[in-house]
């Protein structure tokens, strides 16, 4: 018994069982939180998957941290060091950064699962993202409220810097800051979300958006190239979002040769029959074929109407379609689509009179 208590009191020793009782735990702890995922994986809720798959890495890695911090408090107490007193500052500094650490690690992969489909939601993935994001940003914050008040720094004291350093920062980073807010404006008024095919009259700016940032927009154009937008430049131009369009409008111009005159009419009548009675057509939008003008070397008339599909590539099959069937109607009605030509009338003149009276 006297031996075991003078071996307890030997610094290495005790060192030594306090690593080793940590590895314990650390083994404990892992087996444990194994458990724990096989478990979560048998139930229809993902939300305990989430929290298990957040508290693997915080809670191994803590046990670690703090059998650190004991084994070298007892080298620091023998040897007479003040490196790492241990105390209230000391235990709950690590464990503000662990709990921290284990809320967002919560919230990214809470956030995975709904921005993949395995959570049912009627949100878009921008305003998933943006929530995400806030609740993100609200962690650290308080995180670093918390460090402060541990370290006792005045809360007070450091609002009361940001009042006055405010200025500063805000001239210095007017860039970084215009992007952040024109990244909030994106995210509150939502002209577009991820998905979305967007461009811009007034800028180079056409593509599909893949990413919307706090300080830029990542479009990748129909090219394939990435655009790296920053966020200030939506709130100085025009965005058009086709993405968002109705319907999608056929607007055309076709010409007939003059002779065809006659037959002009039944032509445009004939081919707004056929639109009113395309199923692909939508009769109740506006739908007009006329006779607009006389041209250089055509007779030409319009036609316009609106399709009921959005897609891109089946709006050009329709208006193939149709412009075939206009074709057709033309060649029925015998008559023929025009092409830029020239007429030369040359008026007959009188003989010349071979005996001129001199």
């Amino acid at each position: 018994m006297t031996i075991e208590i003078e071996l307890l009191e030997i610094w290495w020793v005790k060192a030594l069982g306090i690593f080793l009782l940590g590895l314990l735990v650390y083994g404990v702890a892992h087996k444990l939180v194994a458990k724990l995922k096989e478990k979560a994986s048998k139930t229809k809720n993902l939300f305990d998957d989430a929290v298990v798959g957040a508290l693997e890495k915080p809670l191994n890695n803590g046990v670690l941290l703090f059998t650190l911090m004991a084994t070298f408090h007892v080298i620091e107490k023998h040897f007479e060091l003040a490196v790492l007193p241990l105390s209230f500052k000391t235990l709950g500094l690590p464990f503000a950064g662990l709990f921290a650490w284990f809320v967002l690690r919560l919230i990214r992969i809470r956030e995975n699962q709904i921005l993949k489909g395995h959570v049912e939601t009627k949100s878009d993935q921008t305003t998933i993202s943006i929530i995400f994001k806030l609740l993100r940003l609200m962690v650290v914050i308080l995180t670093a409220l918390v460090v402060f008040q541990t370290l006792g720094i005045s809360i007070s004291g450091v609002i009361a810097f940001g009042g006055v350093g405010g200025a500063a920062v805000a001239f210095a980073a007017k860039d970084l800051l215009a992007n952040f807010f024109g990244g909030l404006m994106i995210f509150l008024d939502k002209p577009f979300k991820v998905g979305d095919w967007v461009r811009s009259p007034d800028q180079n700016v056409e593509g599909t958006v893949e990413h919307i940032g706090w300080r830029m927009t990542r479009i990748r154009t129909f090219d394939k190239r990435p655009l790296y937008v920053p966020n200030s430049v939506f709130a100085q131009v025009s965005i058009e979002n086709p993405q968002r369009m109705t319907h999608r409008r056929i607007y055309e111009t076709i010409g007939v040769r003059y002779s065809d005159f006659s037959q002009i009419e039944a032509i445009c009548k004939h081919i707004e029959d056929m639109l009113k009675e395309h199923q692909d057509i939508d009769e109740s939008q506006t739908l007009m074929v006329n006779f607009n003008r006389f041209a250089d070397s055509s007779l030409e008339f319009f036609i316009y109407c609106f399709t009921h599909t959005t897609h891109w590539q089946t709006f050009h099959r329709i208006k193939q379609d149709i412009l075939v069937d206009v074709g057709s109607i033309i060649l029925q009605q015998g008559a023929e689509i025009a092409f830029p030509s020239q007429s030369v009338f040359v008026e007959s003149v009188p003989p010349a009179d071979i005996n001129p009276v001199r």
